[in-house]
């Protein structure tokens, strides 16, 4: 018998309920359907009569209520106390911020607010809470809070991303602990700060890394100074040369950090100045011309008639084309062409520009091309700090397109050079 919505039951809810009976049954639903299908594939049974049979099977799974609502007294035939208490649960469990799991004496999922089923789409109204979040120590603390006070547990799941959740395990009732006991399981994200410690620790021990090295390097120089070489004019000159170019590559190392800290700082603020990218570019070009002139290397600039604007900050875009042009030059194009393209028409609604720099370079193997924007991250660790990288100007280049509301796209195969372009909006 198919029941009716409960008194004070919005129309929204009633619908929300309905939603989720038929997600609850999904899989069965999917499997009829498959069925169905098959027999009118094999002309067994008339399309027209399966569509029909198939659509009374989905109003049955939509209006007969599972098992878990009837144990929360959600149907008809239930005291209206049982009603407006289920009732109740609801409007409490839906007006919490967080995610918030509703579970009946078994342990079996009664309710889910719309931040838990956005955050756990697995997780289904009906099913034990052991066979969608399989994890022993919340199954541990789900007992322990019948017998007890609250538990506050480490949720942490990996599949299908690494997250994590502080979960709190509380009777409805302070006074229903036990068997007969309704629990409400809220969850706190804990994964942006865990990612974000994660990534302070990660940058802490990379940044010191790599002052390490020349503050090692200027020490050594500096004693030999002092002691061996100290009358030796050749040798000094040398080391002095050799010093420079260590505190050269901590300066530009330290520049690096605070200029990616800066725009962290601005990256909610979106730049609405006019920028001219056509002028921009060129200039970028010659003011590496010397560089490109070093490793036998040709800018090749190509610009579209007219101007071509986009909204930003001049002094960013500058930075985001010198850090991937000046890559190309040190990585990808020793002896050959860099092709850098500005396109006005992107084809892609809400976007002005298209530049591209392409190298025909050694390029990079495809498993290394996710990474390229990490902070520190090298593809050649030695062969990079060699030619004076600091491994932080593709992480600064991806800040700023982002502080644009652009996008970034990286491609790269081995032998086959670099191809990277930056989408920018009007």
């Amino acid at each position: 018998m198919v029941d009716e919505p409960p008194r004070g039951v919005t129309g929204l809810g009633w619908l929300e309920t309905l939603r989720g009976r038929l997600y609850g049954r999904l899989l069965l639903l999917l499997a009829v359907g498959l069925v169905f299908m098959t027999l009118a594939g094999l002309d067994i049974l008339s399309p027209g009569i399966g569509a029909l049979a198939y659509g009374a099977i989905v109003a049955l799974a939509a209006l007969v209520p599972e098992t878990a609502e009837s144990a929360a007294g959600v149907v008809s035939g239930g005291s209206q106390g049982e009603l407006a208490f289920a009732d109740a649960v609801r409007h409490f469990a839906d007006a919490l911020p967080d995610p918030a799991v509703v579970l009946d004496a078994r342990s079996v999922i009664i309710h889910l607010n719309r931040e838990a089923r956005h955050h756990f789409p697995g997780v289904v109204a009906g099913t034990p809470i052991a066979f969608t979040l399989r994890s022993p120590q919340l199954l541990s603390a789900i007992e322990a809070a019948r017998l007890g006070p609250a538990q506050t547990i480490e949720l942490h799941q990996t599949v299908p991303t690494e997250t994590w959740y502080k979960a709190t395990i509380a009777p409805l009732l302070p006074g229903a602990q036990g068997k007969d006991g309704i629990l409400v399981i809220t969850l706190q994200s804990l994964t942006e700060a865990k990612r974000l410690e994660s990534l302070r620790t990660d940058f802490i021990a990379n940044a010191s890394h790599e002052l390490r090295t020349p503050l090692t390097s200027l020490v050594g120089f500096i004693d030999t100074l002092l002691g061996p070489a100290a009358n030796d004019k050749v040798a000094r000159e040398r080391f002095l040369g050799l010093m420079r170019g260590q505190a050269a590559r901590m300066s530009k190392l330290i520049d690096d950090l605070l200029s990616l800290s800066r725009i962290e700082m601005r990256q909610h603020v979106r730049p609405i100045t006019p920028v001219d990218l056509g002028p921009l570019l060129r200039e970028v070009a010659e003011g590496l011309q010397v560089q490109a002139a070093e490793t036998r290397t040709r800018l090749d600039v190509r610009l579209p008639e007219g101007s071509v604007v986009v909204s930003g900050d001049r002094d960013e875009l500058y930075e985001v084309f010198e850090n991937l042009i000046e890559n190309a030059i040190k990585y990808g194009a020793d002896g050959d062409n860099i092709e850098i393209t500005l396109t006005p028409d992107t084809g892609r609604t809400g976007f002005a520009a298209l530049v591209s720099v392409v190298d025909h370079g050694v390029g990079v193997a495809e498993e290394h091309v996710p990474r390229l924007t990490e902070r520190f991250y090298r593809v050649d660790a030695e062969s990079s700090r060699k030619k004076k990288g600091t491994g932080l100007g593709l992480a600064i280049v991806k800040h700023i397109v982002t502080r644009h509301h652009g996008l970034l796209a990286i491609r790269s195969q081995p032998g086959q050079g670099t191809r990277v372009e930056v989408l920018l909006r009007k």
